[in-house]
């Protein structure tokens, strides 16, 4: 499985979930999938394509932040979000 396969089936299984709906108070899970490793230009992880500052910030982010994030690293990973 690539790591846009998995990050998109992360993704696809939140979304499923209803973790992305605006109107859920559920807490946004966390796009980690165990595959934590810089790209090679070191812009982004190549497992969650979440740069280092998305990264830090994520335990303090508030849902608005969280689902950004996501929207952010989609873009990067080049897929839909949401999903």
């Amino acid at each position: 499985m690539s790591a846009i396969e998995g990050i998109a089936a992360r993704a696809r299984l939140l979304g499923e979930a209803g973790y992305f709906d605006p109107n859920s108070d559920e807490v946004i899970p966390s796009p980690c999938i165990s595959v934590c490793r810089m790209s090679e230009d070191r812009s982004h992880c190549v497992g969650c394509f979440r740069t280092i500052p998305e990264i830090r910030a994520w335990a303090q982010a508030d849902s608005a932040e969280r689902l950004a994030i996501w929207a952010a690293l989609a873009q990067r990973a080049g897929m839909a979000f949401p999903p």
